[in-house]
Parts: structure tokens; C-alpha cells; sequence
């Protein structure tokens, strides 16, 4: 499905033009229709000639409302740019073209609105300054369509046209990417809750799926979705869509929100960009204050030119923008800079970096990073989003390199292969570099952890990855990339070094020796330890002790012999007492009460009354 955006004018009859070929009127708001200028975004649908179904997102052209324009035109794949006959170009013609060449929309069609008020001589004399204002735009071959929405003709001309213009057009959207929706309406309906819409881009929506707003980061759940009023278990990209969500009130997500999945996009006040500044607007000059548009937001922000004082009209330079609030943006976002006072369009761009550190100007380095990123294979740009040697989640690593899915899949391997990117197992990518030191840090610490503690057997994993500073959803990768390696040794509950077998000294083992023939002595109720906590921590480990209680430990073979005798006792007559354990075994009643207790703990034996039965 294709969007079509219009654009032109105040009245020069976009809306008209809209429900005349669509017979759905975009002016929804009272005051719209009383003033007879559409003020907000007006949404209709179409069914072309050939069964091909379009969107069609209707926009103000008046001066006062080119903000509203702004937050619908960026999701669109061709324009209609509208103008009246009798009044031909106009300043915001000018200006609307200026933001589809910015926005880089490059394919559109000219409609030659109200021919019914001219003659065919004006009509010849407007086309001319049509196509003379069109020069040097993305518009310029565009072709032009006359036509009277009131008397119909040039309609099916038009439709026509658009079939033509769609048969060109590449094939931008596809479900390989994750999905984002720029929210331009959030509004409530009786019975079903909150709804928002917009442009869907980048990957699929499901009904049931859990979602996320940003920037301010709310939960939601995908209750219902539709598109052009028809009920959708899945929406696709490139599709405008409407989404039914539970969970959240309409009143806390609005117009510049992102929905999401959760945890795939983080907000951002920073953006490093390359900028190109409209040919008839003022200089720009570095820390000028200017109003930012992407997606359906708006932030205020300073332009922090890179490297130069000054841009010209019609000079391309790199800008860092510094916004006053966040947006939410990836890599190849187009947007659009105005002047707040007076409100003009000066500028445009594409997002290059979306989250980038603060930098310093005039830096030779700083200017050939954002070259590559702008213009490297998707191999170079993979390599460069992880050169700072940090683990990143593959879907991190895919908006900060401002790749697609599909040009991942073809580069990645071969990173890969070479060595140049390690895998942490499915989910987590980190450079080669990167892994070589966090590989030494992570041995480092075991290292000096089995120095401390020469008796454990490692160290436990959250403190192990704490010590290496991984993110918790890379740690599995993590050890499992160090495990595949031969790097390091696991248990469930700890990490070591792969030839790291815990040993007591001489010493030590003379002194456990000693103990383990002093209970030997006297099996049954052998005397207390008197063994250092990580000695006898790793006694019990190696299993020479069983532990009965916090005082009380026996010996392997004597706590199985008495273990198999409360069983067949009890199996023989039904139950056992402390008294008989304690008269069998020739032990005190704190020895006996407290083999029984134990016993009940692993449920081995269930106390009913003074009496054990088997558990």
C-alpha cells in the first residue's frame, strides 16, 4: 500500500480535490468546515483504476498551520502538489515544495486545480510558470494534471496518472526491520479505549503484541488494528493504521509519540546530521535556535555546525543538534529546520547518528566518521557501530549502523568469518577488539577472585558480570562466546577459569585430615568442627561432609547408613520416635531430634506428632 500526501497552497483546493476523488471528506474539525481551510491533518483512501488501494493524508497549506503539514507529510511515498489556476504559484507552494525536495519525496504529480475559472490561454500561461517554478526540484519532470473537482474533469485523468506514477515507484516498505509508528492522533472511542494513528514503517504489528511509547517509555498491549476502516489481525509497513491499545489512557500519548517494541528504540537529545540549507532562506549560522521536525514531533533545538561558521543558501554541511527535548529517531530519518520567528523553512536533512556523543568542532575525525556513516558499505557502518568495543544487542547495533535487516544478513557473515565482529551468542554483537578486552577483563577478575578464594568453586555470575560491566541481556552471550572458547568453566550459580580446579594447601588438607578421623572416631555423634568457613565450604562441596545443622555435620557413609535405617524402620513398623533413632545409635536426644528435623526438611519423613512417618 502507498501513502500520497497533498501539498500547496491555502485553498487552492487540496481537501476539494481529496473528497472529490475519494467522496470522504478530510476536513474532520467544526472549525474546518466553518472557516473552509483545513487547519489539522485530514486522512481519506482510495481505490485506483487498476484495484491498487492508496492512502491519502491531506494537509494545510496556510502559512500559520505548516506545523500540522509537517507532522504528515514525512511518511509518505509521492505527493500531489496542488495548485489553483487562477492564482498559480504562491508562497507556500514554494515552501511545500522546498520541504518534499528536503524531505527527499521524489516522485509527484502537479495538479492544475480550478481549471473551470480560466481559459484555456491562462491555463497555457500558468503551466509555463508551473513548470518553471518545478526547475531544478525534485518535481521537475513531475507531470501536470488540470483539473476541476467541482465539474469533475481530469479526475479519472488524475486516477490514472497516480496508477502510472505508483507503477514506478521502488518498493520501500518491506516487514524486514522493526516496527515504528510516528503518532500523529490519539483519541478515545466508546467501548474500545484508546486509539492512535499514523504511518507504519520498519516491521509488522500484531494484534495481542506488547508495544511501547516513547520518549516516554509506557507499556501498552495492541487490542484491535484497522486500516481504511477494515479490521487487521497484522498491519504491515507502509500501511496507514489505526491501533486499539489497552493499557494506557489516549491522554498520556499524543501527537510526536513513537510506538514501538519494547526496548528496541531509546530516546534521544542528541542527533548528529547532514544539513542543506533552502536556496532563497537566510544564512545559517553555528548556534542558531531553530525548530526541529521529524516523524510527527516537534523540539526546539541549536544547530552546532561541525565544520564551519556559516552555511549558505543551498550549502550541505554536518550539524549536531542539540534539542531541548527528546524525540525518538534512527539513522537515515529525513526532517525539517525552521526559524520559530518569523516561522520560515530554512533547512532540512538526514539523521546520521542518533545518539552520538557531544562533539567538539572543526575535529578532522569527527567530520570522516559521519562521511563514513553516511556514505560506507553497510560492512564499514556495522564495524564503525560497535568500534567503541562495547556489547550491543544486535537490534542496537542495527539503528546505531542505519542498516536495514537484509544488508545486515548480507554483511554480517563475513565480519564474522574474518574475525573483524565476534558473536555473544544469538541476540548480542561486539567487535573484535572489543571482545579481546573484555576477555581480559573478565579473566583478570577470575583470576584474581581464585586468588582470594582458593577453595570456591568461581565466582558467583552476577558478581562476575558486574565486574565486566556487561549489560544483564548480553551476559548469557557472554559466557556462552568465553564457554565455547575454552575461556572459562560454569555451574549453575558461578563462573571460573576453565583450569581452575579449587585445592586446599598442605596445610589445610592436614587440618580437615585431622577432623574427618576425629569423627570417624565416634560416627554417630562426632564432636564439632573446628574448620575455617571456606574449608569447610569446600568440604562440603567435594562431598567429605554432609551438613545436618548449622552445628552438625556427619560423614558421607554414616549419614547414608542412618538415613536407610530410618526408611526401612519405618517401612517395617509404620513410624519411628526420637527416642528409638536416639536408642538405636546410641546418640543424645539433640543429635537424633536434630537428624529428624533435617529429614523432614528433604522430605524424607513427615513428623505426625511425637511419631515420623515417610514423606
Amino acid at each position: 500500500m502507498f501513502i500520497i500526501g497533498t501539498a500547496g497552497h491555502v485553498d487552492h483546493g487540496k481537501s476539494t480535490l481529496v473528497k472529490a476523488l475519494t467522496g470522504i471528506d478530510p476536513d474532520r474539525l467544526l472549525e474546518e468546515k466553518q472557516r473552509e481551510m483545513t487547519i489539522d491533518l485530514g486522512f481519506a483512501w482510495l481505490t485506483l483504476p487498476s484495484g491498487r488501494e492508496v492512502s491519502l493524508v491531506d494537509v494545510p497549506g496556510h502559512e500559520r498551520f505548516i506545523k500540522n503539514m509537517l507532522a504528515g507529510v514525512g511518511g509518505i511515498d509521492a505527493v500531489l502538489l496542488v495548485i489553483a489556476a487562477d492564482e498559480a504559484v504562491m508562497p507556500q507552494t514554494r515552501e511545500h515544495l522546498a520541504i518534499i525536495d528536503l524531505l527527499d519525496i521524489r516522485y509527484g504529480i502537479v495538479v492544475l486545480s480550478k481549471i473551470d475559472l480560466v481559459d484555456h490561454e491562462w491555463l497555457a500561461l500558468v503551466s509555463d510558470e508551473v513548470r518553471a517554478a518545478l526547475a531544478g526540484s525534485a518535481l521537475a519532470t513531475a507531470p501536470i494534471v488540470p483539473i476541476s473537482a467541482r465539474t469533475g474533469v481530469g479526475l479519472a485523468e488524475l486516477a490514472q496518472a497516480l496508477d502510472r506514477l505508483l507503477d514506478t515507484l521502488p518498493a520501500r516498505h518491506r516487514a524486514d526491520g522493526m516496527p515504528r509508528l510516528a503518532i500523529d492522533r490519539s483519541f478515545a472511542i466508546s467501548g474500545f479505549g484508546t486509539v492512535v494513528t499514523g504511518v507504519l514503517r520498519g516491521g509488522s504489528l500484531s494484534v495481542g503484541q506488547e508495544v511501547e511509547i516513547l520518549p516516554q517509555g509506557l507499556r501498552a498491549r495492541i487490542r484491535g488494528l484497522q486500516s481504511h476502516q477494515r479490521p487487521l489481525e497484522q498491519a504491515l509497513p507502509g500501511t496507514r493504521v489505526a491501533v486499539n491499545l489497552a493499557g494506557i489512557h489516549y491522554r498520556e500519548v499524543g501527537r510526536g509519540d513513537v510506538l514501538t517494541v519494547p526496548g528496541a528504540l531509546a530516546p534521544t537529545t542528541l542527533l548528529d546530521a547532514q544539513i542543506r540549507v533552502v536556496g532563497d532562506a537566510p544564512p545559517l549560522r553555528h548556534n542558531t535556535a531553530l525548530d526541529l521536525f521529524i516523524g510527527s514531533s516537534e523540539a526546539p533545538c541549536r544547530l552546532a555546525l561541525l565544520a564551519a561558521d556559516e552555511l549558505a543558501p543551498g550549502e550541505q554541511g554536518w550539524a549536531q543538534l542539540r534539542l531541548a527535548k527528546p524525540v525518538v529517531a534512527v539513522a537515515g530519518d529525513r526532517f525539517i529546520l525552521r526559524i520559530p520567528s518569523p516561522s520560515q523553512t530554512v533547512a532540512g536533512g538526514v539523521v546520521v547518528d542518533p545518539h552520538p556523543p557531544r562533539h567538539r568542532r572543526f575535529r578532522a575525525e569527527v567530520i570522516a566518521a559521519l562521511a563514513l556513516r553516511m556514505q560506507g558499505s553497510p560492512a564499514e557502518r556495522l564495524l564503525q557501530a560497535l568500534a567503541d568495543g562495547r556489547p550491543r544487542l544486535r537490534a542496537e547495533v542495527l539503528v546505531a549502523a542505519g542498516v536495514t535487516e537484509p544488508e545486515m544478513a548480507t554483511a554480517l557473515p563475513a565480519l564474522l568469518a574474518n574475525g573483524q565482529v565476534v558473536a555473544l551468542g544469538n541476540d548480542g554483537l561486539i567487535s573484535a577488539a572489543g571482545w579481546s578486552a573484555l576477555r581480559a577483563t573478565l579473566c583478570a577478575a577470575l583470576a584474581s577472585y581464585h586468588q582470594r578464594f582458593p577453595l570456591r568453586r568461581g565466582m558467583p555470575r552476577e558478581e562476575a558480570r558486574q565486574r565486566v560491566q556487561a549489560p544483564a541481556r548480553l551476559w548469557p552471550g557472554i559466557v556462552a562466546t568465553a564457554l565455547a572458547e575454552g575461556l572459562i568453566g560454569i555451574d549453575d550459580t558461578t563462573v571460573r577459569l576453565a583450569d581452575f580446579v579449587p585445592q586446599p594447601t598442605a596445610g589445610q588438607r592436614r587440618q580437615l585430615d585431622l577432623q574427618l578421623a576425629a569423627m570417624a572416631r565416634n560416627p554417630y555423634a562426632p564432636p564439632p568442627l573446628n574448620l575455617d568457613g571456606e574449608l569447610l565450604a569446600w568440604a562440603l562441596d567435594q562431598e567429605l561432609l554432609v551438613k545436618i545443622a548449622p552445628d552438625l555435620y556427619l560423614l558421607p557413609a554414616i549419614y547414608a547408613e542412618m538415613v536407610a535405617w530410618v526408611r526401612a524402620t519405618i517401612e517395617t513398623q509404620g513410624s519411628l520416635t526420637v527416642a528409638e533413632l536416639r536408642d538405636h545409635f546410641g546418640i543424645s536426644r539433640r543429635y537424633a531430634v536434630a537428624l529428624l528435623e533435617h529429614l523432614d526438611e528433604r522430605r524424607i519423613t513427615r513428623r505426625q506428632g511425637d511419631r515420623r512417618v515417610l514423606g
